[in-house]
């Protein structure tokens, strides 16, 4: 309750005791003045003291996180964007056997904040002497024209950070990175492809695959469920190098624009080895060409994308089909003389050559007979011919895990008439990979079970569905060791490996119709051991010229059978295959001494 200021029973005191009233009233108006002074104080002192604390408070934490900058590893800033999260790791690709083929690594990308610059043309003239790609001028325009943001490099070398350190300007900043690392350089450049970034920011890039395995198997790559486990391919490094080596040694001396090869276990469908030639760098991977003949960029994968016609390589197939028709056997006789004629065409032998008036199955193999291939094909006629090519693979796109293997469809005749299935059976007029001859071959080579190649590893046999007979496919490899033995292919003969195998010499097309006279392209298509067949290997050679000699040679026989002998000759004991000694012939002349 509040004091009253003329409490009536003072004032009736002091009137009886002859004072002043008004006093009591002065006297208790300071009294109370006095007491409102005093709460005022206190609550002014306790905001006062309310108010240091806060100060103490606040200058501890920017003193403790002064503490704390000081202590930790300084950072770029992070630059901050709407979106998720910046997915940079990437799983390792390994071969067969656990060696890497490609991973990661820790790089700096290389930024600027030109508000934060001091001397902006002084830095882009230094950055341009680092960099001979930029220009000075542009990249002072870029600093000035009011951006607070600008990319300078997205991979850095570690010389190349340190002299941009060396300028010294705080506008200059630096991110860490992944990037895709390519350790063995331009081996199997053409099965890997290559990567590059995707999204960006300035703390992390994510690496996406651009071509080869890199982008087929991108999801597999990125996918974090994966735990980093590396996805192993089939193929075998050794191997590839010696397959490389081989074949660009072979195009070299051959004097061809291009070649490829592939090698491939006829029982899983693993390709061990695949090389194309000219190759590339991965790690620099060249931009795809806007002009010319796609097929003459280090980028184009010939054992793939490039669908050739692939001449008598082809025949077989018409010879296995017959055989397991019903229709003839390796002695049945055909009439080969020349020409075959077919309305207003007709079908000669390579060089005018004339196996007739009569010749076997097996000796039109082995002495690559056009017209008896022909009349072969025309008694199984043209739509089971057609459906047993297909059932091989060879008029679809290969399944193998490359982005490049979609481009690479087979050119088939719109109409199948008769002179189509003639053409067709010897390897012209039908345009296929080298990738789908190597599935068939295999097929034929494991027994007439169907191969889907694959670049990742198998642990177990392929289990397709049946093409041929068992009979069937042992004839037919049967047919292909006399090619080597007695036939075309005699230079392919690699002693201890017992190959077999099949030339296709084919007349390279114009674009605007018809056939060069003097441009190729050779093949040979390989199975070894003959006796035992475990791996197909498919050579093939763009516009080849054998001028060891005073007239040039363009059959495959001279070009590409003695570069798949010499790739058999050095991967057969790389693979672990032991040479089978064949005991010499009882009428051979042996040396003796005494």
């Amino acid at each position: 309750m509040r004091t009253p200021l003329r409490p009536l029973a003072r004032i009736l005191q002091a009137r009886q005791d002859g004072m002043n009233p008004d006093t009591i009233e002065k006297e208790n108006l300071r009294l109370r003045h006095e007491a409102t002074r005093e709460r005022t104080r206190a609550r002014a002192e306790l905001r006062l003291l309310i108010l240091c604390a806060g100060f103490v408070l606040a200058l501890g934490a920017i003193g403790g996180r002064m503490a704390l900058l000081a202590a930790t590893e300084p950072v770029e800033s992070r630059a901050s964007a709407p979106g998720v999260e910046i997915i940079a790791q990437r799983a390792d690709i390994t071969d067969r056997n656990g060696r890497i083929l490609a991973t990661n690594m820790t790089t700096y990308a290389l930024y600027a904040h030109p508000k934060l610059m001091v001397d902006p043309k002084g830095v882009a003239e230094k950055l341009a002497a680092i960099f001979p790609e930029l220009d000075a001028k542009a990249l002072e325009r870029r600093f000035t024209d009011g951006r607070s943001f600008v990319w300078i490099r997205k991979v850095l070398s570690p010389e190349q950070m340190q002299l941009v350190h060396e300028i010294g300007d705080p506008g200059l900043l630096f991110g860490p990175r992944e990037m895709r690392l390519y350790p063995n350089g331009t081996l199997a450049a053409h099965v890997l492809g290559g990567a590059s970034f995707g999204a960006e920011g300035v703390q992390s890039a994510e690496v996406i695959g651009t071509a080869g395995i890199e982008k087929a198997m991108d999801a597999r790559l990125r996918d974090p469920s994966q735990g980093g486990k590396p996805l192993v391919l089939s193929i075998d490094l050794s191997i590839q190098a010696t397959v490389e080596e081989v074949l660009y040694a072979g195009m070299t001396m051959l004097n061809a624009r291009g070649a490829a090869a592939i090698l491939m276990d006829v029982r899983t469908g693993e390709i061990v080895a695949l090389a194309s030639l000219p190759t590339f760098d991965p790690n620099d991977r060249l931009a795809p060409a806007t002009t010319g003949d796609p097929g003459d960029s280090p980028l184009f994968n010939r054992a793939v994308q490039g669908v050739y016609e692939l001449g008598s390589t082809f025949k077989i197939f018409a010879v296995a089909q017959a055989l397991e028709l019903g229709l003839a056997t390796p002695e049945t006789l055909f009439d080969v003389t020349p020409p075959l004629r077919l309305g207003r065409f007709k079908i000669n032998e390579f060089e005018g050559k004339n196996y007739g008036p009569l010749a076997s199955v097996s000796d039109i193999i082995k002495k690559s007979s056009n017209v008896g291939t022909g009349r072969i094909a025309l008694l199984i006629g043209g739509l089971r011919q057609q459906a047993f090519l297909k059932e091989l693979g060879l008029l679809d796109i290969s399944p193998v895990e490359l982005v490049e293997a979609k481009v690479g469809r087979p050119l088939i005749p719109k109409k199948w008439a008769d002179i189509v299935t003639v053409t067709a059976a010897y390897g012209q007029g039908i345009s296929s990979s080298s990738l789908n001859l190597a599935a068939a071959y295999a097929t034929i080579a494991n027994g007439g079970i169907k191969v889907t190649p694959t670049l990742l590893k198998r642990e177990t046999p392929m289990l397709g569905p049946r093409v041929i007979s068992e009979k069937t496919a042992r004839q037919s490899i049967d047919m292909l060791r006399l090619v080597v033995t007695d036939g075309t292919a005699s230079l392919g003969e690699v002693p201890g490996y017992e190959v077999a195998g099949k030339t296709g010499t084919a007349d390279k097309p114009k674009k605007t119709g018809g056939y060069y006279d003097n441009k190729v392209i050779n093949t040979f298509a390989s199975i070894f051991p003959a006796s035992n067949p475990q791996y197909v290997l498919i050579v093939t050679l763009d516009e080849p010229e054998d001028t060891t000699l005073s007239e040039v040679r363009r059959t495959a026989g001279w070009t590409a059978v003695p570069v798949a002998a010499e790739i058999i000759r050095r991967v057969a004991p790389l693979m672990g295959l032991r040479p089978r000694l064949e005991p010499p012939a009882p009428d051979a002349v042996t040396a003796a001494s005494n």
